[in-house]
């Protein structure tokens, strides 16, 4: 075999191998996450816990925001499926995406929990940690949407989300 017959069946192997990779690539882009499980709408359970602490730091209380609470169902539905508590599953989630395409009003917070069995413990999770109670305070915010899932393809684990927003 010469140089020149090598040097081409060496491209057209690499040229192949290039357009099977990007083919695999393709088929495995973002995973479309359907919530599924056992879940329900936690808004009016925890609304006076989050109210009571912005009333104490001098800030407005919020009001329930339905697409908040959907948008809560819904991340809290696909962290049960997949069995993880995430703000982001799959390649090229984008929080900012999933908020408008539920058409949350802008701009929005998310907090996310896993484990605790009932809204006031959840509650009290996100208040003990610095960056999710900066969430419950932001004096911009006026909506609140919560949400709990299980599934039992995770184990029936509880994964909760809030939405906050500005709607």
């Amino acid at each position: 075999m010469h140089d020149n017959d090598f040097l081409a069946a060496r491209r057209n192997f690499l040229r192949a191998g290039a357009v099977l990779s990007l083919g695999a690539l393709a088929s495995c882009g973002t995973p479309k996450v359907t919530p599924s499980g056992n879940g329900s709408d936690q808004t009016d359970a925890t609304l006076g816990y989050v109210n009571d602490l912005r009333k104490q730091k001098g800030l407005q209380p919020l009001t329930r925001d339905p697409a908040a609470a959907q948008a809560a169902l819904s991340q809290a539905g696909r962290m049960a499926k997949v069995g993880k508590m995430s703000h982001l599953i799959g390649m090229g989630d984008s929080f900012l995406e999933r908020m408008k395409g539920g058409g949350v009003a802008l701009p929005a917070a998310e907090n996310i929990a896993m484990g605790q069995d009932s809204a006031e413990k959840a509650y009290a999770a996100w208040f003990h940690s610095p960056k999710h109670l900066e969430n419950m305070l932001g004096p911009n915010y006026s909506g609140l949407g919560v949400a709990v899932m299980r599934n039992p393809a995770s184990g029936n684990r509880p994964y909760w989300a809030m939405v906050l927003s500005t709607g």
